[in-house]
């Protein structure tokens, strides 16, 4: 590893439908978090447009080769001599269908990994609230891994933090890091978003990495903000509570070990005979 502590930023935006206006608020903050330190940068899901309905995302969806916030993204990193985090974007594929895809683009502006989110969020919570996402997005069967000047950042996007194997296999494969951007919702998050977030930390001994949407957008979709960086420890060292703005803390990379020398449960995995449904 290139140094043994970094700066990392988590920004939490309130995104609507205009791309442009999304890309530069998120821009916004990306030289303002840069400006205050930040080597690696953040970004949540749905940063560039959080629209509702299938149609209206497949309208705006781009292929990859020629998306807008992807080309200002990559410009921005170099810019800026920074890491960066895109959150996911929004990217048309052959058929009519979206990948709701993650990059990590390094100081040169160069893609060093791209994911996929691999759970669907298809769910009822009550009250009218309801969301398919398999109606419109195409789900990635590929977890993914990165390698930065640090240690390596283990990628997934929000719904994913409910499936644990998934870290847990990123933390078996070496990763120091995890990388959650989020748009959890209000009434989800509330019960669920710091506990799980700092459960998955403790589980594999990284540190977490949450950056988050917030406030109210389109259908009076309402997400639930508080982008979190969670230490291997599950200690929260930076919340970014309701309004738009970026967090940061430093990042100890030695603390990964630490934890792990401490609660050494990663060398304690056991084979076992799973139980069969009746």
């Amino acid at each position: 590893m290139i140094g043994d502590t970094f700066k990392a930023a988590c920004l939490q935006v309130n995104a609507g439908t205009d791309m442009t206006q999304n890309i530069d608020a998120a821009a916004r903050l990306a030289v303002e978090a840069r400006a205050a330190g930040a080597e690696l940068i953040l970004m949540p899901e749905n940063v560039a447009m959080m629209e509702w309905g299938r149609t209206n995302i497949v309208m705006k969806a781009q292929a990859e080769a020629e998306h807008q916030a992807l080309a200002a993204f990559r410009e921005i990193a170099k810019e800026l001599g920074c890491f960066l985090h895109t959150g996911t974007l929004h990217v048309l594929l052959d058929g009519g269908m979206v990948a709701n895809r993650s990059y990590v683009i390094d100081k040169n502006g160069l893609i060093l990994g791209r994911y996929d989110k691999i759970h669907m969020f298809d769910v009822d919570l009550g009250g009218g609230e309801s969301y398919r996402e398999s109606a419109t997005f195409t789900p990635g069967d590929r977890a993914t891994m990165v390698r930065l000047p640090w240690g390596r950042l283990g990628l997934s996007v929000c719904y994913d933090l409910r499936f644990p194997h998934l870290y847990r296999a990123y933390a078996n494969a070496g990763a120091h890091f995890l990388a959650v951007p989020a748009a959890f919702t209000r009434t989800t998050g509330r019960a669920h978003w710091h506990v799980l977030l700092r459960a998955r930390a403790i589980e594999t001994g990284c540190y977490v990495f949450a950056p988050a949407q917030c406030g109210t957008h389109a259908n009076n979709r309402e997400t639930y903000g508080h982008a979190l960086i969670v230490s291997p420890w599950g200690e929260i060292l930076a919340d970014g509570l309701e309004q738009p703005g970026f967090v940061m803390a430093e990042i100890d990379v030695r603390k990964v070990d630490d934890a792990r020398k401490k609660i050494p449960c990663l060398d304690h995995d056991r084979a076992f005979i799973a139980p069969v449904r009746d």
